[in-house]
């Protein structure tokens, strides 16, 4: 898994079935200091996440191993919506602070 901050969405009418009617959102791919990369990755929600949310996703075949996604074309995919964050000790990221 990986973990990144929700920074939008996209729209599109036209696409494969295997996903119509899922949302996609446009992450921003963070450090492990929580530090924005210029990395961007476009993933199904399989949680209810939305902007400003910190996420945890997973991409290439793990990306289709939720409900929402098994066996659908998809590289990436939110799994869970991240409340706190410890690295070696030190709060590097709290949801409600």
């Amino acid at each position: 898994m990986l973990i990144a901050k929700v920074v939008g969405s996209v729209v599109a009418t036209q696409k494969d079935p295997g996903i119509s009617g899922h949302k996609l959102l446009v992450l921003q791919v963070h450090d492990q200091a929580n530090q924005p990369k210029e990395q961007y990755v476009v993933a199904v929600d399989a949680i209810g996440a939305g902007t400003g949310d910190l996420v945890l996703y997973a991409t290439g075949s793990s990306a289709r191993q939720t409900e929402i996604t098994k066996d659908r074309p998809c590289d990436a995919v939110t799994m869970a919506i991240v409340d706190s964050w410890d690295l070696g000790g030190e709060n590097v990221y709290e949801k409600w602070a």
